[in-house]
C-alpha cells in the first residue's frame, strides 16, 4: 500500500504483485476485498471519518504467459448484456490497473520514468525466477544496477535485489559473482555477504526441518504403540507441528490415557 497526493488529498495506490502460475480468473472480486479490508482498517483509525480516501487498485503480473482473465467486476457478473444494460447504473462498477510484465519488452521498461530500484524490480520479476541464464541477462542491465548502489541507502534496495535473485533464480553462483564484481567491489561484497547469509538461513531451516521430521515420526510411532493405527488427521496434525508442541505432546504422550488427551 503506497500513499499519493491526489486533487490536495491523500489516496492509497493498492499495488498487488500477482505470484500465480496462471490467470486469477476472479480476481477483480479479490481486489474489491482488498479494497474493503483498507476502508475498514481507515475507518477504525478514523471513526470520525464521513468520507473514504481514494484507492487505486494495481495489479503486477510477472508470469511468463500473459494475463487473459478479467480487469473489471462487471465482467464477472452472469448477465447477458440485453439484461444487464436496463440496470447497468445500479450495477458495482472497479476496473484494475494491470501491468502485464510478459507483455513488457526491455525497450519499453527503459522508457518507463521510473527510480533505477523499480526499474529493476520489474525486470527481476519478469526475468528472474527460474532463469539458468540470468546472469548474462543482467549484464546489458550492469549501469542500471550500478546506478542502484549510488543512491542514498542503495545498498538496502541492492541487498533486497540480489535476495531476490538468490531465492527465485537457478543461475550458478560463480556467474552471478563474476557478474558483481564486474559491478564493482561493493556489489561484490554486497552479493557474497547475502549469497552467504541466505546459504547460513537454509542449513539451519533445514536442519530444522530434519529435527522436526525425525521428532513427528518418533511421536507417531509412540502414538501408535500405545494407541494403535492412528487416523489420517492425527498423523496429519503431527506432521505439520513445531518442535516445541512435539516435544510437548511426546510428554504427553507418556501418561495420557486416549490419543485425544495426548494431542490435546
Amino acid at each position: 500500500m503506497f500513499t499519493a497526493p491526489l486533487d490536495r488529498r491523500e489516496a492509497f495506490i493498492y499495488v498487488l504483485v500477482e505470484h500465480q502460475s496462471g490467470t486469477d480468473e476472479l480476481m477483480p472480486l479479490r481486489m474489491l476485498r482488498y479494497m474493503m479490508r483498507n476502508w475498514d482498517r481507515y475507518l477504525t483509525e478514523h471513526p470520525k471519518a464521513r468520507r473514504l480516501p481514494a484507492v487505486i487498485p494495481l495489479v503486477v503480473h510477472h508470469h511468463r504467459r500473459p494475463w487473459s482473465g478479467p480487469t473489471d467486476i462487471r465482467e464477472l457478473l452472469d448477465l447477458d448484456p440485453p439484461t444487464a444494460e436496463p440496470v447497468e447504473a445500479y450495477l458495482p462498477r472497479l476496473r484494475f490497473l494491470l501491468d502485464d510484465l510478459a507483455r513488457l519488452d526491455e525497450p519499453a521498461l527503459r522508457a518507463r520514468p521510473l527510480t533505477p530500484p523499480a526499474r529493476m524490480t520489474l525486470l527481476l520479476l519478469k526475468t528472474a525466477p527460474g532463469n539458468p541464464h540470468l546472469a548474462a541477462d543482467l549484464r546489458r542491465w550492469a549501469d542500471d544496477l550500478r546506478a542502484v548502489l549510488d543512491r542514498p541507502d542503495g545498498i538496502e534496495d541492492f541487498v533486497a535485489l540480489v535476495t531476490y535473485i538468490e531465492t527465485v533464480g537457478e543461475t550458478p553462483t560463480d556467474e552471478l559473482h563474476d557478474l558483481f564484481a564486474k559491478i564493482g567491489p561493493e556489489a561484490e561484497e554486497a552479493y557474497m555477504t547475502t549469497a552467504e547469509m541466505l546459504r547460513a538461513e537454509g542449513r539451519a531451516e533445514g536442519e530444522a526441518r530434519g529435527e522436526a521430521r525425525g521428532r513427528a515420526e518418533a511421536l507417531v510411532q509412540l502414538l501408535t504403540h500405545r494407541f494403535g493405527p492412528l487416523p489420517p488427521a492425527a498423523c496429519e496434525l503431527v506432521r505439520f507441528a513445531s518442535i516445541d508442541q512435539l516435544a510437548a505432546w511426546t510428554t504427553r504422550a507418556l501418561t495420557a490415557d486416549t490419543l485425544d488427551e495426548a494431542l490435546r
